[in-house]
C-alpha cells in the first residue's frame, strides 16, 4: 500500500508552485556564417570543422574570428557555430556591445533587420555586415514532449525563477519547441554573471 501511494504521488503532474524545472546553458558571444562568408574569411572551398556537438544538429567549430565595432574596437577568438546559415549573424552581450562601441538590439535569433553593423575578420579576409549584430533574447529550447509537460507552446513567453542566493526572476523568456531540441534555457554571460548562474544550474518556469 505504501509503495502504491508513493508511486501515485510521483506520477502526479507538478503543481503550479513546483513549476517545471529547466537546466541552464550560458551562451558566450558567437558567430553564425553563410558558406560564402566562411570562404571569404578562410579561403575558397573552406568548410567549418567540428569542435563540439550542440543541440539541434548545431556544433561549435574549431574556427574563431575577430569582430570589430564601428569605433575599431575589437574582440578576438569569437567562436563560429555551425552549420552554415542563410544569413550571417553575430550574437554578443550588452557588455560586449559597450566595449565594441555599438548600439545592439535585443532580438530573437535570425531577426537581424535594422540591427547593429559589425565587421568580422578571418585569416583570409573581412566580412562587413551592415546589419546582423544582436543581443539574443533569452529563451528555452524544448522538445514537443517537454512542452506538453510544461504546459507551453512554441512562441509562448514565460517567466522563470532561479533559486539561489541571488533569487533572480527572469521575465520575457521565449519558448522554442522542436523535436531536435534538448531541454535547456539559454542566457548570455551578462545575465548569468548578474544572477550568479553557471551552465548546469536550473530554473523553474513560473509563467
Amino acid at each position: 500500500m505504501i509503495t502504491k501511494l508513493v508511486m501515485e504521488a510521483m506520477n502526479q503532474p507538478k503543481n503550479e508552485e513546483q513549476g517545471f524545472i529547466v537546466p541552464i546553458g550560458v551562451s558566450a558571444r558567437h558567430v553564425h556564417l553563410t558558406q560564402a562568408d566562411v570562404e571569404t574569411l578562410f579561403g575558397s572551398g573552406y568548410e567549418l570543422t567540428k569542435k563540439k556537438e550542440l543541440m539541434g544538429g548545431q556544433f561549435a567549430s574549431n574556427e574563431v574570428v575577430t569582430i570589430v565595432g564601428l569605433k575599431l574596437r575589437a574582440m578576438e577568438n569569437v567562436r563560429i557555430l555551425g552549420p552554415v546559415r542563410k544569413a550571417s549573424q553575430v550574437e554578443i552581450s550588452a557588455t560586449d556591445a559597450i566595449k565594441l562601441g555599438i548600439k545592439t538590439p535585443i532580438r530573437e535569433s535570425g531577426d537581424t533587420k535594422g540591427s547593429a553593423p559589425i565587421a568580422i575578420v578571418g585569416p583570409k579576409g573581412v566580412v562587413y555586415l551592415q546589419e546582423g549584430c544582436i543581443i539574443a533574447k533569452r529563451h528555452i529550447h524544448m522538445s514537443p514532449e517537454d512542452a506538453v509537460k510544461a504546459g507551453v507552446q512554441n512562441g509562448d513567453t514565460v517567466s522563470v525563477k532561479v533559486e539561489n542566493e541571488r533569487g533572480t526572476t527572469f521575465n520575457h523568456v521565449q519558448i522554442r519547441v522542436d523535436k531536435s531540441f534538448t531541454l535547456e534555457m539559454h542566457i548570455d554571460t551578462d545575465e548569468a554573471n548578474a544572477a550568479k548562474i553557471s551552465t548546469g544550474d536550473t530554473v523553474v518556469i513560473i509563467k
